[in-house]
C-alpha cells in the first residue's frame, strides 16, 4: 500500500520537484498553429471564455444541466490525459505515478494542487484522496459572472479528476468538492474515493450519464441517419454498392460514370495511380450489371511471366507443351457470362495483345497448342497506373488495341484529391483489422489523424490500409493508434526536427567547425527520402515554398 503526506509548510505538497517528462510531451508548433501534448491538439485560451461559455449555458439549458455537462467534459479530458501520463513512468512508485494527474491539472494552468493525504493499492482496490486546490480558475470565474454561490463550482476540474483516476486506477472514482472558493472558503477542497463507497452513489453517477434531452437529440439522430442511409439505398446515386468506400465529390464523380456503363457490355479502361483501388471499382461495375450472377475473375498481368501469359489468360491443351499434361482452362473461359478484370494490362506480351484484340472483336479465341475456335461472353475491365498512349507511341503496345479498350477510360483520383474520404476509408479498414486480430481499437490519436490530412499518400489506400493493419498490430486493445504506430519513421524524424538545442548546445556547435551547407544537406536529403523524392512534400517537410527547395536540390547537385 501507498499512504503519503507530503509536508511544505504546515501543508501537504503533492508535486515531485521533477516534472520535466511531462513538460516534455508539450509542443509549440507556431508554424502551423498548434499545441500538441503527446498525440493531442491542445489550446490556449482566456480563462474568461469559459466564464462567459458557463453563463450563456446556464441562461439556455438551466445551471443543473450546465453543471453535468463541464463535468462531462472535464471527465473526458482527464481520460485523455490518463492514457498518456499513466504509462510515462514505469519506474516510480504507484503515487508517484499518479500525480502525474495532478500536475497535468498544474501545467494546464487550471489549478495548483496539494495532497493532504493519498491512499493507493492497485492489488488491493484501495484508493482514497483528500487534495486541496488552489487558485482554481474555475472558481474564479464563477465568481465574476455568478458571484458568491451556495454549493462548490469547480465543476469540469472535478470531472477531470474522476476520469483521470478512474483510468489510472482502474475503478470507477468520484470526487466530491466539500470547500469551494466559489462558497466563500479559503480555498477548494476535494475527496475521492471508489463510487461504492459513497452513500449517495447513484445520484453522483447521473453526473456522469447523459440528459434525458441529449438521449433523446441523440436518438433523433440516428434516426435521421438511417432515414438517409435507406434513402441513398434505394436511389439510382447509391455509391455504397461500389467495393470502395468514399462520398467526396471525386469519387462519387467516378462512380457516376461507372454506373453509366454498368448496364452495357462496353469495355472500361481504369486509369490511376498505383493502389487507387481499381480493382474495387471493377468489383463495384460488375456487381451494377447483369452479369453479377457469374464469376468476376481478376488477373494482375504483371505478376505472370510472359512466356506463360497466354496461357493463363487463353488456356492449354495438353501436349502444348512440356508439362502440360492435361488440357486446362483459361481465365477468359472461367469469367465467361461474367466480367474479367485486367489489371496492368500494360505487361500484355505482343501474342496476349493480339489474343485479347480478337476476344474485343469477335468474342472468340483459341487455346494454346490448340486449333479449334472456341466462343466467350465476356465483359472486359482494364486497368494501368501508365499511360496506355504514351505506350503506343513508345511501340509498347498495340494501338488498335488502345483504341477498344479506350472506348470508355475513367481516371481513379489518388487518395490525396479526395481526402475527405479518408475518415470513412479509416473506419472501413480499422473494422477490418479489429475483427481480424480480435482487438478493439479507439480510432486514432488528433496527432496521427492530423498529420494522415497533411501526408502525401504516394501509395494511396493500399498504401493506407498497410499502415493501418500495421498500426493495429503496434497497438493494445483499447487504445488509440498513435502517431509513432502508424508512421514511424516518420514520427522519429519529426521528434528530431521538434527537439530544440540548449543555447549552451548551440555555442558548443558554432565553436567546433559547424558547417551550416553540410547541415543543410542532410536536412534535404533527409526530408527527399521520408518524402519518397516528392519535391514538394519534402518542401512541406523543411517548412519552404517548392521554388526554395528546387534552388537548393540544384545547388547541391542533387538533380
Amino acid at each position: 500500500m501507498v499512504q503519503v503526506k507530503y509536508a511544505n509548510n504546515g501543508k501537504y505538497a503533492a508535486y515531485p520537484q521533477e516534472i520535466h517528462d511531462l513538460l516534455s510531451k508539450l509542443h509549440f508548433d507556431t508554424e502551423h498553429g498548434q499545441i500538441w501534448f503527446d498525440e493531442y491538439r491542445m489550446l490556449l485560451m482566456h480563462t474568461s471564455l469559459m466564464g462567459y461559455l458557463r453563463k450563456d449555458l446556464a441562461n439556455m439549458i438551466g445551471l443543473e444541466r450546465t453543471k453535468r455537462f463541464f463535468i462531462r467534459l472535464g471527465y473526458q479530458a482527464g481520460l485523455k490525459d490518463a492514457e498518456v501520463t499513466t504509462k510515462m513512468r514505469p519506474g516510480l512508485n504507484e503515487e508517484q505515478a499518479f500525480m502525474a494527474g495532478p500536475q497535468m491539472h498544474g501545467i494546464r494552468g487550471m489549478v495548483k494542487v496539494e495532497a493532504n493525504q493519498l491512499i493507493l493499492n492497485h492489488q488491493k482496490k484501495q484508493f482514497y484522496a483528500d487534495l486541496n486546490w488552489f487558485n482554481s480558475f474555475e472558481a474564479d470565474v464563477h465568481l465574476e459572472q455568478f458571484g458568491r454561490d451556495d454549493e462548490p463550482s469547480c465543476w469540469m476540474l472535478l470531472g477531470y479528476a474522476c476520469g483521470y483516476s478512474s483510468f489510472a486506477t482502474g475503478m470507477t472514482i468520484i470526487y466530491q468538492e466539500i470547500e469551494c472558493k466559489a462558497c466563500g472558503h479559503a480555498h477548494c477542497r476535494i475527496i475521492g474515493k471508489p463510487l461504492h463507497e459513497w452513500e449517495n452513489a447513484d445520484e453522483l453517477i447521473q453526473f456522469m450519464s447523459p440528459e434525458p434531452m441529449e438521449q433523446e437529440l441523440i436518438a433523433l439522430q440516428s434516426e435521421l441517419f438511417e432515414l438517409k442511409k435507406s434513402i441513398y439505398t434505394t436511389s439510382k446515386n447509391d455509391y455504397s454498392m461500389f467495393s470502395s468506400v468514399g462520398q467526396s465529390a471525386a469519387y462519387q464523380r467516378v462512380c457516376d460514370l461507372l454506373k453509366a456503363a454498368a448496364g452495357a457490355k462496353v469495355s472500361i479502361l481504369l486509369q490511376g495511380e498505383t493502389g487507387v483501388g481499381k480493382e474495387a471499382f471493377a468489383r463495384g461495375v460488375h456487381e451494377l450489371s447483369q452479369r453479377k450472377e457469374h464469376a468476376f475473375v481478376a488477373v494482375n498481368c504483371a505478376a505472370i511471366p510472359p512466356e506463360l501469359i497466354e496461357s493463363e489468360l487463353f488456356g492449354v491443351e495438353k501436349g502444348a507443351f512440356t508439362g502440360a499434361h492435361q488440357s486446362r482452362l483459361g481465365k477468359f473461359e472461367r469469367a465467361h457470362g461474367g466480367t474479367i478484370f485486367l489489371d496492368e494490362v500494360i505487361e500484355l506480351s505482343p501474342r496476349a495483345q493480339a489474343a485479347l484484340l480478337r476476344i474485343l472483336q469477335e468474342g472468340e479465341f483459341e487455346r494454346v497448342g490448340d486449333s479449334q475456335t472456341r466462343h466467350v461472353d465476356v465483359r472486359v475491365i482494364t486497368a494501368t497506373n501508365e499511360d496506355l498512349e504514351q505506350a503506343v507511341k513508345a511501340g509498347r503496345f498495340r494501338a488498335d488495341l488502345y483504341y477498344r479498350l479506350n472506348i470508355f477510360p475513367v481516371q481513379i483520383p489518388p487518395l490525396r484529391e479526395r481526402r475527405e474520404d479518408l475518415p470513412l476509408l479509416v473506419d472501413h479498414f480499422l473494422k477490418r483489422f479489429e475483427k481480424m486480430y480480435d482487438k478493439q481499437i479507439q480510432g486514432l490519436s488528433e496527432k496521427a489523424t492530423a498529420f494522415m490530412q497533411t501526408y502525401a499518400w504516394p501509395g494511396n489506400i493500399r498504401e493506407l490500409e498497410n499502415l493501418l493493419e500495421r498500426a493495429v498490430l503496434l497497438t493494445e486493445d483499447q487504445q488509440l493508434i498513435k502517431l509513432h504506430a502508424l508512421f514511424p519513421q516518420m514520427h522519429t524524424q519529426m521528434e528530431d526536427h521538434q527537439t530544440e538545442y540548449p543555447a549552451k548546445d548551440l555555442a558548443t556547435m558554432l565553436t567546433t567547425g559547424f558547417d551550416l551547407e553540410q547541415h543543410e544537406q542532410q536536412l534535404i536529403q533527409t526530408a527527399m527520402h521520408t518524402a519518397k523524392q516528392n519535391i514538394s512534400e519534402a518542401a512541406r517537410l523543411l517548412g519552404i515554398s517548392r521554388a526554395k527547395l528546387d534552388y537548393r536540390l540544384k545547388k547541391y547537385q542533387f538533380i
